[in-house]
């Protein structure tokens, strides 16, 4: 088969694409061909080998996969070939082998694609939905009536927070970087889209939440925004730090007098027992048309270079994939 492969950590140049061998199912495990592979930036983090989580060399990147099972193993029963499914981050905690032409899994790890999901927006399931529930509920505490600033909200995380925090009764107010990210961030039923490369934006946020601010930010670029999401926030507010790409310096102190709770996430720190509730609900908000997962691009397989540049550029929209 066809894989994206690192011999060595570094830029995107590191990623070549190779002929190696088929994987073979073991007991209790299932082979599927790609037919789409989520690209998130922690996949470019990884890359550089300065992630948390550095892998043995070489090895295929991407987490986040769908498509039709060619192979099951021993004692696999829930599975046959020609099954839609797909796999991500959030069930196997696992951030290699996707970006390949076929990938193997723990049949425990993998799901029955949805009725009305194509592959390419299965694969927002295992990084983008999960991630954004995580960060609004169980770390952010959202609560119905609350205001929530998602502060980068055209990306794929972005924009699935948007739909769940709608769906779960919150006022929702988005920053994007082009008219095309706002204009996805209003119609996906945001109550104010502001534009975060334009001077002042953030006095519009406090303006439309009546000089409080927002009661909850979800921040996709700390390094960046964090010192202003303190100046922001409601008193007693909660800020969840999704995304980071450097350092920042705050002064503590205006957490002090707000009272504010600063909180970082790491979706691999959830257990396969918190992340069951957490993945039914987003099934079930799929079932019944709530959340409607939103694929900005497809990039073939072989441009994986590409891929890790782009992911990275302003002006994010929705989730990027890619087409073995």
């Amino acid at each position: 088969m066809k894989a994206i492969r690192a011999h060595s950590f570094g830029g995107p140049e590191v990623l070549q694409i190779e002929e190696i061998d088929d994987p073979v199912p073991g007991p209790g495990e299932v082979v599927f061909d790609v037919r789409a592979a989520g690209v998130n930036p922690a996949d470019t983090y990884m890359r550089n080998g300065t992630y948390a989580i550095v892998p043995d060399l070489p090895y295929i990147p991407g987490g986040d996969a769908a498509g039709v099972i060619s192979a099951v193993g021993p004692d696999v029963l829930q599975f046959a070939v020609g099954d839609a499914v797909f796999s991500g981050t959030a069930q196997t905690f696992d951030l290699t082998g996707c970006y390949a032409g076929k990938v193997k899994r723990k049949a425990s790890e993998v799901m029955a694609l949805p009725d009305g999901v194509d592959f390419a927006q299965a694969a927002t399931f295992g990084v983008s939905y999960t991630t954004a529930h995580y960060a609004l509920f169980e770390r952010g505490g959202a609560k119905s009536g609350e205001t929530v600033f998602i502060h980068g909200a055209s990306g794929s995380v972005g924009s699935s927070a948007i739909q769940l925090a709608k769906r779960a009764g919150l006022t929702v107010i988005g920053s994007g970087g082009t008219e095309r990210g706002l204009d996805l961030i209003r119609g996906e039923g945001a109550d104010l889209a502001v534009d975060h490369t334009e001077d002042g934006y953030l006095d519009l946020v406090t303006e439309f939440t009546g000089g409080n601010g927002p009661n909850l930010i979800l921040e996709m670029l700390a390094n960046v925004n964090l010192e202003n999401d303190l100046e922001r926030v409601a008193k007693y507010g909660r800020i969840v730090v999704i995304g980071c790409r450097g350092e920042v310096t705050i002064n503590p102190r205006v957490a002090m007098m707000k009272e504010l709770d600063v909180r970082g996430i790491a979706l691999w720190n959830t257990t396969a027992e918190q992340m069951k509730p957490i993945l039914a609900d987003i099934l079930a908000g799929v079932a019944d048309g709530s959340l409607r997962p939103i694929v900005g691009k497809t990039i073939p397989l072989a441009e994986a270079q590409r891929a890790h540049i782009e992911v990275l550029e302003p002006g994010a929209f929705g989730k990027m994939i890619l087409v073995p």
